[in-house]
C-alpha cells in the first residue's frame, strides 16, 4: 500500500512535520477562507445576524449530531455480528462525547483560527472557546452566532473518526480505540480541516470540498485501511461466517444517515439560501442513483439485489456528493452517484475479496473511494452558475488535494496505530475476541 512505500526518512519528517504544525502558536460554506485584507475599512459595517440563517444551522447541527448517534451506530451495530453490537454502539456515543470536549479545549481553535504557520495550522487564541461571546461570529459564517459555528463544526468532527471504526470492530480493545480517537482527532483531522477550511494551504490552492469528501470521508476512509491492516485480520475471517446479525438495524441507520446528510451538505451553505436548496437536490438525487447502480450492479454480478447492496450504494452517493454538493448542478450531482454506485461496489466486494485486506464494513471501499471519486469529479463537474467558486475547478487541483491528503493520512495514521500499539496494545485477546467485545470488554450482552 502507499503508506508501506514511505521512506523511514519521510515518516520520521512527516512526524516531524505534524507535532510542529499541532503545537504551533498561534472559517462555512465549506470552502477554503479568504485571505484576511490588510486593513479592515473604518466605516465597515458589522455582520448582521440573520434569524432565518441562524435557524437552518441550528437545525443542520442537530441532525448531522443524528447522524453519529443513533445513525451511524445503527448502521454499523447492524452489521456486526451479535456479540460485538454494543461494543460498536459504545465506540460511536464514547467518540461523540470525546471529541466534544477534545473541541472545546483545543479542536476548534486549531481548525479555525489563524497563527504564525497558518498554511498547515491554526493557533490556540480561541483555546476554551476564549473569546467566543454571544455577538462574535466566524468569517466563513458571518450571519450566524459563532456558538452555532462551532457546534455544526463539532459535528463534523465527531462523525469523521467514528466512520474509522467500520474498518477494525470486533477486534480492537476499547482504551486503545479511544486514545487512538483523541490521537487521530488532534494530528490528523483538525490539520487537514484547516488546511482546507480554515485558511490552510489547499483551500488557497483551489480545492473544492463543499461539505467534507476530503476532509472527512477520504480521511477516514485512508485512515480505516491502514488502520485495518495494523490491527490485522478478525479471527477466523475468510473461514467463519461473519454475517451481519440485524440489517432492518442497518437499514434504519442508514436512513438516518440520508436525512441528516441534508443539514451535512444543505448546512454547508453556512444559511437557508438558494445555495442550499442546490445542495439539497444534489444529495437526494446522488444518493438516489448511487443506491441504484450498486443494486443493479449486484444483481448483474451476484444474480440478486440485497438490502445490503442498496443501503450500502446510498451511503456511497452520499460520500461522493458531499464535496460537489454545492458546486455541481443535478446533472452533475446524477452523474457522480452513478459512477460511485459502480465504483464503491466494485471497491467494496471484489477489490477487497482480490486483495484480502479485512476491512470489515467497508470504509475504504465506501467513504475511501467515495470521497475520491467525488473529489475529483468536483472538477469535472462544477458549475458556475451554481456557485461562483466553481468557476476555476480543475481535475488536477482537486486530484492535488486527494493525494495530499491521501498520503498524510496514511503515514500519521500508521505512526499513531503503532504508537498505540507499543504502549497499550490494540487487540484484545483471542478468548476475548472469540467470546465477544460486548461481554468481555463492557460486560453487558444483547438478549
Amino acid at each position: 500500500m502507499t503508506f508501506k512505500k514511505i521512506s523511514g526518512a519521510g515518516l520520521i519528517a512527516l512526524a516531524a512535520l505534524t507535532a510542529g504544525l499541532i503545537f504551533a502558536d498561534g472559517a462555512l460554506a465549506q470552502t477554503a477562507a479568504p485571505a484576511a485584507p490588510a486593513a479592515a475599512p473604518a466605516a465597515a459595517a458589522a455582520p448582521k445576524l440573520d434569524t432565518g440563517d441562524t435557524a437552518w444551522m441550528l437545525i443542520s447541527t442537530a441532525i448531522v449530531l443524528l447522524m453519529t448517534i443513533p445513525g451511524l451506530a445503527l448502521f454499523y451495530g447492524g452489521m456486526v455480528r451479535k456479540k460485538n453490537v454494543l461494543s460498536v454502539v459504545t465506540a460511536c456515543f464514547a467518540i461523540t462525547c470525546l471529541v466534544s470536549v477534545l473541541w472545546m479545549i483545543y479542536g476548534y481553535s486549531l481548525a479555525f483560527t489563524e497563527s504564525s504557520m497558518n498554511a498547515y495550522i491554526g493557533g490556540l487564541s480561541k483555546a476554551f472557546f476564549t473569546g467566543v461571546t454571544n455577538d462574535t461570529v466566524n468569517s466563513l459564517a458571518a450571519t450566524i452566532p459563532e456558538w452555532v459555528f462551532i457546534t455544526f463544526q463539532m459535528t463534523f468532527a465527531i462523525i469523521t473518526p467514528a466512520l474509522i471504526i467500520g474498518a477494525f470492530v470486533e477486534r480492537i480493545k476499547f482504551s486503545a480505540l479511544m486514545w487512538f480517537i483523541g490521537l487521530w482527532l488532534t494530528f490528523v483531522y483538525l490539520p487537514i480541516a484547516h488546511w482546507v477550511w480554515g485558511g490552510g494551504f489547499l483551500g488557497t490552492a483551489g480545492v473544492l470540498d463543499f461539505a467534507g469528501g476530503t476532509v472527512v470521508h477520504i480521511n477516514a476512509g485512508i485512515a480505516g485501511l491502514v488502520g485495518c491492516i495494523i490491527v490485522g485480520k478478525r479471527k477466523g475471517y475468510g473461514t467463519v461466517a461473519m454475517a451481519p446479525h440485524n440489517l432492518t438495524l442497518s437499514m434504519i441507520g442508514a436512513s438516518l444517515l440520508w436525512v441528516g446528510w441534508f443539514g451535512f451538505n444543505a448546512g454547508s451553505a453556512a444559511g437557508a439560501s438558494p445555495l442550499a436548496g442546490a445542495a439539497m437536490i444534489n444529495t437526494q438525487i446522488a444518493t438516489a442513483a448511487a443506491a441504484l447502480a450498486w443494486m443493479f450492479a449486484e444483481w448483474i454480478v451476484a444474480k440478486r439485489p440485497s438490502l445490503l447492496g442498496i443501503i450500502s450504494g446510498a451511503v456511497a452517493g452520499l460520500v461522493a456528493i458531499t464535496p460537489a454538493a454545492g458546486f455541481v448542478n443535478p446533472t452533475g450531482g446524477l452523474i457522480i452517484g452513478i459512477v460511485a454506485g459502480v465504483i464503491c461496489y466494485i471497491a467494496s466486494v471484489h477489490v477487497k475479496k482480490a486483495l484480502g485486506y479485512d476491512d470489515s464494513l467497508d470504509v475504504f471501499g465506501v467513504h475511501g473511494v467515495g470521497g475520491i471519486v467525488g473529489a475529483i469529479l468536483t472538477g469535472v463537474f462544477a458549475d458556475a452558475a451554481i456557485n461562483s467558486a466553481g468557476k476555476d475547478a480543475s481535475v488536477a487541483t482537486q486530484f492535488y488535494g486527494v493525494i495530499i491528503t491521501i498520503i498524510y493520512t496514511a503515514v500519521v495514521t500508521a505512526i499513531i496505530m503503532y504508537v498505540v500499539k507499543a504502549v497499550i496494545g490494540l487487540r484484545p485477546t483471542e478468548a476475548q475476541e472469540e467470546e465477544g467485545l460486548d461481554i468481555t470488554l463492557h460486560g453487558e450482552t444483547v438478549q
